[in-house]
């Protein structure tokens, strides 16, 4: 039997750009049972990379658990919408993002995209939001 998994992931920016994060989290699509988080700090970039880099965060992870069927839950309709090829990817920057997700996505086979409200991802928000505080709080140099 094959692991499916769902992904919630998120970033975010305060500025935009400004001090960035994402949080991803990886459930089995099946009982629930939280499979993995990933968060990490972006320092100074725009939302839309730190929303690419929790949707990677997630895939790297699935593919670390075994998943070959995947649902990625975000909140940002661009990458959903762009993941899904419905959307042209126009800015340069989110091209090699893009690009290395949908790399991560061939290999682990059967990825789809879905937006949800920012409600149902709270907790990859809340991991990215995490991230985003322990920047704000590292000492300036």
């Amino acid at each position: 039997m094959s692991l499916r998994v769902i992904i919630e992931a998120d970033g975010g920016s305060r500025g935009n750009p400004g001090p960035a994060g994402y949080g991803a989290v990886v459930r089995d699509a099946d009982t629930g049972e939280l499979l993995a988080e990933a968060s990490g700090c972006l320092g100074s970039t725009t939302n839309n990379v730190a929303e690419y880099s929790g949707l990677i965060a997630g895939l790297r992870a699935a593919l670390k658990a075994g998943a070959a069927s995947v649902e990625a839950r975000m909140d940002s309709k661009l990458v959903v919408e762009q993941m899904s090829g419905r959307w042209k990817i126009k800015h340069p920057n989110l091209r090699p993002l893009a690009s290395e997700a949908a790399g991560l996505a061939r290999e682990l086979g059967e990825v789809t995209y879905t937006w949800v409200p920012r409600a149902r991802n709270a907790h990859a928000d809340r991991l990215a939001n995490e991230a985003m505080d322990a920047q704000a709080a590292e000492p300036r140099r």
